[in-house]
């Protein structure tokens, strides 16, 4: 099953200085911090941050692309949509990932995505994105040089592009070795993409890659919660964050020690995600975070029909400006998938009631 698809970060990650390799806690978001907004953002005034989900695990968001009628990347629309995400208690971003289609857009496009969301959040969050692209190692470890100085916190590896798919874990250590050598102590992270092909992490590989000290992130979809423990475990008491993308192991991640969720339903009902990070080792709300649990992994299959269309189709929904487009080959909307979301929308604004949160609005 493809978790971006259908799946089955405060202390997010420590706050690096471009071209610094010191290390420094990024702390949840600073009102301060994010009112210094970029001259250039200016037409998207600033919105000051509840600490509502300041403690406890954390959500951070796969960000999705927004584009202007002509395919264009929507700037202010990007801008919009990272406030909402904020709102609703995101603890870090993901930009320039599988569902904001980093495979559709050009390297010019990638960083100037990844550094406009980095200028966006200056600094009250940490930011990760990918970078390992390029045909050759040299090709990859000259792009995740350019785009960790666009002022994010770590540039995220895609285990795929590592090794092919019949090559064995040796020779995708010797390459992550060698990349580790070209690429000047930049953090870094994993994650296990579905693309170009799902290469899983085994756990003598996470544990090579725990030993070079290199990964302050990691985005699992390995989806068997028994496996995701055993890395979880290999992970304790090492700096890297644990993210799990599949919603059906929320509550058994958090609780078994992962630091937080990075699941495509979050691009839906980010404050519900929010809440269940903050509250999945919380005693006083098993009974709630049971019932979040269920309702979450029963309706993923439903929302992630037609993702990510679907989600824009969502979230339009719910108010954030965005349209309803994008660049892969997604069929439009039909009638019935925009009954059914209108449905799940009426489902969600219930859950909100019954944890007694608003629905988040910018």
């Amino acid at each position: 099953m493809k978790e971006e698809n259908k799946s089955s970060r405060r202390n997010f990650l420590e706050k690096v200085t471009a071209g610094s390799v010191g290390i420094a806690l990024a702390g949840g978001f600073s009102e301060k911090l994010f009112a210094k907004a970029n001259a250039h953002e200016q037409s998207v005034s600033p919105i000051i941050y509840s600490n509502e989900f300041a403690s406890g695990k954390k959500f951070v968001p796969v960000m999705l692309t927004p584009y202007k009628q002509n395919g264009q990347i929507d700037f202010d629309g990007l801008s919009r949509l990272t406030d909402f995400y904020l709102a609703a208690g995101a603890k870090g971003f993901f930009a320039n990932c599988l569902s904001g289609e980093m495979y559709s857009l050009t390297p010019e496009e990638r960083l100037a995505l990844t550094r406009h969301v980095a200028k966006r959040v200056n600094g009250a969050v940490s930011v990760v994105a990918t970078g390992s692209f390029g045909d050759t190692l040299n090709d990859k470890a000259e792009f995740t040089k350019q785009i960790y100085h666009t002022g994010i916190n770590a540039v995220i590896l895609i285990t795929g592009h590592f090794a092919k798919k019949e090559e064995s874990d040796d020779a995708l250590i010797a390459n992550f070795d060698k990349f580790f050598t070209l690429t000047d102590n930049i953090p870094t992270g994993t994650y296990e993409c579905p693309s170009p092909y799902k290469r899983i992490i085994t756990p003598n590989v996470f544990k090579y890659l725990l030993d070079t000290n290199r990964l302050v992130y990691h985005k699992d979809t390995t989806i068997d919660f028994e496996k995701v423990k055993a890395k979880i475990d290999l992970a304790k008491n090492n700096r890297l964050e644990f993210y799990d993308a599949c919603i059906a192991n929320a509550t058994n991640s958090l609780q078994a020690g992962a630091k937080g969720m990075s699941v495509i339903c979050g691009n839906f009902y980010p404050e519900i995600i929010s809440w269940i990070c903050a509250n999945a080792t919380n005693p006083d709300k098993q009974d709630d975070v049971k019932f979040i649990q269920q309702q979450l992994t029963k309706t993923e299959d439903i929302i992630s029909t037609n993702y990510s269309l679907s989600a824009k189709y969502f979230l339009q929904k719910r108010g954030v400006p965005i349209e309803i487009s994008g660049r892969k080959a997604n069929s439009p909307l039909t009638a019935e998938q925009r009954k059914t979301l209108d449905e799940v929308y009426k489902i969600f604004t219930g859950w909100c009631d019954r944890i007694g949160i608003k629905p988040t609005t910018i």
